[in-house]
């Protein structure tokens, strides 16, 4: 795993994971790429479904300055680059999957 700087809350150095900025099953296998750090990662993906994604945070400034990842990538920031926080996925998104 590479480390280097977040693209969405900018910690460093931190382990760097690839994320589809269009998920793959939403055709997005070879369009652009982020690499953000586990944690946001994490959050975007238990934050968003994969077709909100595609069509609402295609960008990684669109990611940024939705409402929930402000708020989260706001106390991230505040945490050491070496911790790695429990994240529990969106009420909104266990709801939505049964």
């Amino acid at each position: 795993m590479e480390k280097g700087v977040c693209e969405l809350c900018k910690r460093q150095p931190v382990d760097l994971t690839i994320h589809h900025l269009i998920p793959k099953e939403e055709g997005g296998r070879f369009s652009d790429t982020a690499q953000i750090c586990i944690p946001c990662h994490k959050q975007v993906h238990f934050l968003y479904t994969n077709a909100e994604l595609a069509t609402l945070y295609p960008t990684v400034d669109s990611l940024k300055h939705a409402p929930e990842m402000k708020k989260f990538i706001s106390w991230l920031r505040k945490q050491p680059a070496t911790s790695l926080p429990r994240m529990k996925k969106s009420n909104r998104l266990k709801r939505r999957r049964k």
